[in-house]
């Protein structure tokens, strides 16, 4: 299943620039909240807290920082492509270059799952990752995010 039900093609950011694994939260948590309409400050502070219980940064130099808010209406994701990359904390120590931020309602609990499980299988498959890294503008990386897994892959 294609990611389009969860990224807008305006929420892909074909060069992220930043220096670390907070800025990104925070450059990631602005552009959120104006996708979103949703509170700044609260978006950032629940993905720094999720942070606290251990890096969503996966391995292989991606990260998939995630939160649940309140007032959200539906599952939103976002898709950054950095400019270089970055220490995350990562669990295989990699500095991250993908980030693929999740953000939920409150009360989305298998659906959060589900949707976290079907960003982690597509950023785990090899040619897709070397497709998003190759990949230079939005509309590029939107149509890499958008194909389904077999084509993808």
């Amino acid at each position: 299943m294609p990611l389009t039900d969860l990224v807008a093609p305006n929420a892909v950011v074909p060069a992220l620039r930043v220096n670390g694994k907070k800025q990104a939260i925070q450059e990631l948590a602005s552009r959120a909240a104006r996708l979103t309409g949703q509170n700044e400050r609260l978006i950032f502070e629940t993905l720094v807290q999720r942070e606290k219980l251990g890096s969503t940064g996966i391995g292989n130099g991606i990260a998939i920082p995630h939160g649940k808010l309140p007032k959200l209406e539906k599952l939103v994701g976002m898709f950054a492509r950095l400019d270089r990359p970055i220490d995350f904390e990562s669990l295989d120590g990699q500095p991250v270059d993908l980030i693929f931020l999740l953000l939920a309602p409150e009360g989305a609990g298998a659906d959060h799952l589900k949707a976290l499980a079907r960003v982690a299988r597509l950023l785990r498959e090899p040619d897709t990752v070397a497709r998003l890294r190759e990949s230079r503008d939005a509309d590029a990386l939107y149509a890499v995010l958008a194909m389904p897994p077999s084509e993808a892959a």
